[in-house]
C-alpha cells in the first residue's frame, strides 16, 4: 500500500498537525470533526473496515476541497486529511479542521469540508462485518452519479 504523508494518509492522522495547519493567532473558532469507524450498519455489526483511494487523484480533490471552502468562506483556514488501510472500530478515518475570527464560520467550513469529501474524493470503503460477509459501501460520490444519470436518462425519454 503507498504511504503518503499528505491529505490521504495509510498511519494514524496526527491531529496536531492538523491543529498547526490551521492555527492563527487572529483566528480564535477551531472546530474539529473526526470520522471514526462504527460498529454497526444497515446491514449488520461491522468488526473493521477497509478504505482504500486513487490516492492522486484523491489527494488533488481534497486539495479542491480545501480551495472550494477558502474560496466560499473567506479568512478561514482548512486541513483535512483521510485515511486508508484496514480500520478497527472506533479508528479515526477523516478529520477536518476549520479555524476562522467567529465560530459560524468554523462550524460552516467544517461541515463543507467533509460534505464536499464524501461527495467529490475517491475513497471506497468495504465494511468486514461480524458474521464473516464483506461488502463494498456505496459512496455519496457513486450515489451522486447514479442519481445524474437517472436524471439524465429521464430527461432523454
Amino acid at each position: 500500500m503507498k504511504k503518503t504523508s499528505g491529505l490521504i494518509t495509510s498511519s494514524k492522522i496526527d491531529l496536531d498537525s492538523l491543529l498547526k495547519q490551521t492555527d492563527d493567532p487572529e483566528l480564535g473558532a477551531v472546530v474539529i470533526f473526526i470520522g471514526k469507524v462504527r460498529s454497526s450498519s444497515e446491514v449488520g455489526r461491522v468488526d473493521e473496515m477497509t478504505y482504500d483511494a486513487y490516492v492522486d487523484m484523491a489527494e488533488d480533490r481534497m486539495r479542491e476541497v480545501e480551495e472550494n471552502v477558502k474560496r466560499s468562506l473567506p479568512n478561514v483556514k482548512i486541513a483535512v486529511q483521510h485515511r486508508i488501510g484496514k480500520l478497527g472500530v472506533g479508528e479515526v478515518s477523516v478529520i477536518v479542521v476549520a479555524s476562522s475570527p467567529k465560530r459560524a464560520a468554523a462550524f460552516d467550513a467544517c461541515r463543507m469540508g467533509i460534505e464536499e469529501i464524501k461527495h467529490r474524493v475517491p475513497i471506497w470503503k468495504k465494511e468486514h462485518l461480524a458474521d464473516g460477509s464483506q461488502r463494498w459501501v456505496e459512496s455519496d460520490l457513486q450515489g451522486a452519479k447514479k442519481s445524474r444519470r437517472r436524471k439524465s436518462q429521464k430527461a432523454n425519454l
